[in-house]
């Protein structure tokens, strides 16, 4: 008991001792002044996933094609706003795209920057809503481990970040992300709409593949600021790489089941279709064949061996 005494006021001390080396700039600011807002708010999205789909069991699911057009579109415009405030930002503080260490100063460039990354951590919490919309329509198939892993953590981690480095390095995979998330939800808001836009929507699965290139990119960008031995926290690169390398297995299992072990059952049944047809059309290839494979003589094979045994018959008939 001691020994767990000893531990929780180390733990404490500690976080008390990261304070000192926070960014003064945010800790004002909505839910930045400690994480238990944003624990809070994490916790009763793993609650609802409980409690949702028990509550929503014996009821109609509901169609919220509406509140999805709106949610959706809205999410196109916020994540637009990021990407667009980080762009700009960056630019005109002249960002270096290999090695940005984080300028705490007041500087309206760096504020800004700082600005659009609190906004990119907020649009991770209100993208919890993406799992209270599968769940009350009763898509359950939809909230996957992956889908959970995704949303809770980026929420959660992102607190860190914004709490301790907002700027510098933090901007690159923010803002890379924000400009999919425009394509994301655009897909998503125009799916929406119903089946008269759905057919359009062929590009769903190069979404995937954008994703699975972004984490290689943060990957590889990361790397690099190891090598050039970046001024910014090494802790926070080798945790990102690694928080990369999971979503890079877990996207890519998803992308193997939903797009690349299909595909051999979908030719298979394309095939036997083809021959289906061919076969009730009377012919495969000139031939009809028997279910073991025997070929049969058709139709218009048949007609003369019936008329010539006719014939036969016929002709002995008369000469007796």
């Amino acid at each position: 008991m001691e020994i767990v005494t000893h531990l929780i006021n180390d733990t404490i001390e500690f976080y008390k001792w990261t304070l000192t080396i926070a960014d003064k700039r945010v800790e004002k600011w909505p839910l930045m002044d400690n994480p238990l807002p944003t624990l809070a708010i994490s916790s009763s999205y793993l609650l609802f996933l409980w409690l949702g789909p028990k509550y929503m069991k014996n009821r109609e699911p509901f169609q919220l094609r509406k509140t999805l057009i709106v949610y959706n579109f809205s999410m196109v415009f916020l994540n637009f706003f990021i990407f667009k405030e980080l762009f700009m930002a960056a630019r005109a503080a002249q960002y270096s795209y290999i090695c940005q260490p984080v300028d705490y100063s007041d500087d309206p460039n760096e504020v800004r920057v700082a600005g659009a990354l609190w906004w990119y951590f907020i649009s991770k919490g209100i993208e919890y809503l993406d799992t209270v919309f599968f769940i009350l329509r009763k898509k359950f198939n939809q909230v996957t481990f992956l889908h959970v892993y995704h949303h809770c953590t980026m929420f959660t981690l992102w607190w860190i970040g914004i709490k301790w480095v907002a700027g510098g390095q933090s901007f690159f995979g923010a803002h890379m992300n924000a400009l999919i998330h425009v394509l994301m939800y655009l897909y998503y808001g125009l799916a929406s709409c119903g089946p008269k836009i759905q057919k359009y929507l062929w590009w769903k699965k190069y979404l995937t593949i954008i994703q699975m290139v972004q984490f290689h990119v943060t990957i590889g960008h990361t790397a690099l600021s190891l090598y050039v031995n970046c001024d910014f926290p090494h802790w926070m690169h080798y945790s990102l790489i690694c928080y990369a390398i999971t979503f890079i297995v877990l996207f890519g299992n998803f992308y193997y089941q939903t797009y690349r072990r299909q595909q051999p059952a979908r030719r298979d049944t394309a095939s036997s279709l083809k021959a289906g047809k061919a076969v009730s059309n009377g012919n495969l290839n000139g031939l009809s064949r028997a279910a073991n494979g025997a070929p049969l003589t058709g139709s218009k094979e048949e007609k003369p061996q019936e008329n010539s045994g006719r014939r036969k018959r016929k002709g002995r008939a008369k000469r007796d």
